[in-house]
């Protein structure tokens, strides 16, 4: 489990491909003096577990299932990562509660300048969409951000200066696709509330939670 309050950034060293999977080497951009085999680090919002480590230089396996379904597959020597080590009891949820597991690619569609900040738009596809809601979070490569407005296939963010200088967010360019995870709370709230979503058809069975079931309870 991330924050998604990004540590620090590293450089993809090289990518060893190993049948249908892939070995990667990162080395880090900022001190790291207490890695642990076998633990979780996110690597542009993707969590991936340590394999073997020598001072700030580090190695992560990457399955075929991830190499498809993130922007992993793409990424070319030089590259500069968002890193976050997983989060430890204790600690401060400066972000929001990030899993590491991407739900899909989206794209940067366009960006303004907005005083100190710049406003970032992304499209995603409809599967995505709608777990997106105006005010929540979302992670962009890793980095916990908040929707400021959002549209079918559609949302944007803003960033401030403090994260466009610890993060790789503005080096994203026009059209360059970024792995995108969802608040992790809708979609099991969404999966919970499900059979409550079907039409009664006996005597019996849940009746679906709609406006006029929650109105009937004193919701609205």
């Amino acid at each position: 489990m991330f924050t998604g309050l990004i540590e620090g950034t590293g450089i993809l060293l090289r990518v060893e491909r190993r049948g249908e999977d892939a070995r990667m080497f990162i080395q880090a951009e900022y001190p790291i003096d207490d890695f642990r085999l076998g633990e979780s680090i996110s690597v542009d919002g993707v969590c991936l577990t340590l394999v073997s480590f020598q001072g700030r230089e580090f190695a992560v396996d990457v399955s075929v299932e991830t190499l498809n379904r993130t922007t992993l597959g793409n990424k070319r020597t030089g590259t500069r990562l968002n890193l976050e080590r997983a989060l430890r009891l204790g600690d401060r949820l400066g972000g929001h509660l990030v899993s590491g597991h991407v739900d899909g690619i989206g794209c940067l569609s366009n960006r303004l300048e907005e005083g100190r900040s710049v406003r970032l738009f992304f499209q995603v596809e409809s599967a995505i969409s709608r777990y997106i809601i105006e005010k929540g979070s979302i992670a962009v490569n890793g980095i916990s951000l908040t929707i400021n407005g959002c549209s079918e296939g559609h949302f944007d963010v803003n960033i401030v200066p403090h994260t466009a200088g610890q993060t790789t967010i503005l080096h994203v360019k026009k059209g360059e696709a970024v792995n995108i995870e969802t608040d992790l709370i809708g979609k099991y709230v969404e999966r919970m509330l499900a059979p409550w979503g079907k039409k009664t058809e006996k005597p019996g069975e849940k009746r679906p939670i709609d406006e006029s079931f929650l109105r009937s309870h004193g919701y609205l």
